[in-house]
């Protein structure tokens, strides 16, 4: 009986995540070297892979068989890695450690990490274009370019980052606050979940509005979480140095509602969240335990 369990299949995800990275980045040796040996230091680098777990899981939900969601969950993680190094830099959070190793700018230099970012993001949609399959209607592959853009700009993640960037110092309000990290973080995990909804036979449209409204959820949950983990986590659990949002002056959820007020909003997304995979069968079940994860874990 194969195991349902969400470590198997965050693990199963996770190996073929790796398997593609692997194949489709460039090699560390071809020229120019060493851009390519930054880009593959930043995508290989591990971390929770929780973005393209989620294109896997709302895959599965939708009926899609997992070579088509291949593509698009390494295109997902390309843009995430990429937005690492450049949140990183010195001219953003100025981070010096990632995933429990040295930051791209620290352990290459910036010009570098600025282009392995560039060139990680531009091989995102490279790889969504050539590797999406042909399986796939062409509208329905040209949406996916189109929704991982839009997630990826000024609409969505660059543009939470300078609403974070430009908030710094500044006490926001819970709207304020909410709306920054729908951009910033919820972006790119809504578009995780819809992509891979989009690689179902037969997807409707009510129930892609059904997963997005669970992803938007799991998104603020996520963030909640990680400023949660900002007061009370361990560097070596964590792989990144704690309490920089303090030191920052930014504004947190702990900040501004409590450690328990945080917890508990937290919860009512996860609860949220659920009720929106109430139309959905078993299938959904990968999804319904990311959302518990997501609130309970503690890197």
């Amino acid at each position: 009986m194969p195991d349902d369990s969400l470590p198997a299949f965050l693990a199963d995800s996770c190996a073929r995540l790796d398997s593609c990275l692997e194949q489709w980045l460039p090699p560390a040796s071809t020229h120019p070297a060493r851009l390519h040996e930054a880009m593959r230091y930043s995508a290989l680098g591990g971390g929770k892979r929780i973005r393209p777990a989620l294109v896997y899981a709302s895959g599965r939900a939708a009926g899609a068989p997992a070579v088509l969601l291949d593509a698009p969950a390494v295109a997902v993680e390309l843009i995430h890695a990429y937005s690492l190094i450049h949140d990183d830099l010195p001219a953003m959070d100025d981070d010096d450690l990632r995933r429990g190793k040295p930051s791209c700018h620290r352990a290459f230099d910036e010009a570098t990490a600025i282009l392995a970012g560039d060139a990680l993001q531009s091989l995102a949609f490279h790889l969504l274009a050539r590797h999406t399959s042909p399986r796939l209607d062409t509208g329905v592959r040209l949406q996916m370019l189109e929704r991982l853009a839009s997630a990826a700009g000024s609409r969505g993640m660059a543009g939470g980052q300078a609403i974070d960037l430009a908030s710094t110092g500044r006490h926001l309000n819970s709207a304020e606050l909410e709306d920054m990290h729908i951009h910033k973080t919820g972006a790119l995990v809504r578009v995780s979940v819809v992509l891979g909804a989009l690689c179902g036979p037969a997807t409707t449209a009510a129930q892609l509005e059904q997963l997005d409204h669970y992803a938007k959820c799991i998104g603020l949950a996520f963030q909640i979480r990680d400023d949660i983990l900002d007061v009370e986590g361990e560097v070596h659990a964590l792989g990144k140095h704690t309490g920089m949002d303090r030191t920052r002056e930014k504004s947190t959820y702990p900040s501004l509602l409590g450690l328990e007020s945080a917890r508990q909003r937290a919860r009512e997304l996860h609860e949220e969240a659920l009720d929106s995979l109430s139309g959905f069968d078993q299938g959904a079940d990968p999804l319904r335990r990311i959302s518990l994860y997501i609130i309970e874990r503690e890197r």
